[in-house]
């Protein structure tokens, strides 16, 4: 667990969300600010992400529970001053991305929701990762943090979505330090209608990534925002 969040409920944690211009991060960005969490929006463009934070800061005061705190800046900058960072850039860069960030992010928390999916003519398809998953590429660029996977299967659509106010689904949380992951469950259950929900050991991101392609094409199938629910827990 990291100095900075060791011991602090989840609702004090700063979090930081890398690629927080793109649908997903934007999307857990709003959703988190509603909650009352203070939020840092990073993009490679900094001016870019001050910018989108302004907006996400307005629409998430809309549905607010509680004080809107939402900034922006660029990734260097969130991954040092966020006591806990959710990493939700393309996969195309994910890898040049997090490996720059290294020193800043040493000691954290790092939520990685980033899925290894590519497209043809056949549909959506799992793009092989050496280490295994993103996540584990992730923890082998980032020794010295605590790397969590987590909210892969929360519809970005649906969290930008305000007039709904609760989500319907569960997070599967994946990691190997006991209190980081309980940390990114109870981050989890601030979403509302949310839970998060431990799912094994970070060797097992693989297959919590691969389920994202499955729902894309249950989405595309049935035109719907699909996530998932586990039962009898």
């Amino acid at each position: 667990m990291t100095a900075a969040a060791q011991g602090r409920p989840v609702e004090e944690l700063v979090v930081g969300v890398l690629g927080g211009t793109g649908p997903q991060g934007r999307g857990l960005a709003v959703r988190l600010a509603a909650v009352g969490q203070r939020v840092l929006l990073g993009s490679r463009d900094g001016d870019r992400a001050r910018e989108v934070a302004a907006s996400v800061g307005e629409r998430a005061a809309t549905a607010a529970v509680g004080e809107v705190s939402v900034q922006g800046g660029s990734n260097t900058d969130v991954a040092g001053a966020a006591d806990l960072v959710v990493v939700a850039v393309p996969f195309a860069g994910h890898a040049d991305t997090v490996a720059a960030l290294a020193a800043p992010l040493a000691g954290k928390v790092v939520v990685d929701c980033v899925v290894p999916m590519g497209f043809d003519e056949l549909g959506a398809y799992v793009l092989d990762v050496p280490e295994g998953s993103v996540a584990q590429q992730a923890a082998a660029l980032l020794p010295d943090s605590a790397v969590v996977g987590a909210f892969h299967h929360v519809s970005a659509v649906l969290l930008e979505d305000l007039s709904r106010p609760t989500l319907d689904g569960d997070v599967l949380v994946v990691g190997d330090d006991r209190a980081a992951t309980d940390t990114v469950q109870a981050l989890a259950g601030r979403l509302p209608g949310m839970r998060g929900v431990y799912a094994g050991r970070l060797r097992n991101a693989r297959q919590v990534e691969a389920l994202t392609v499955n729902l894309v094409s249950v989405n595309r199938r049935y035109k719907a925002h699909a996530g998932i629910r586990v039962t009898d827990v």
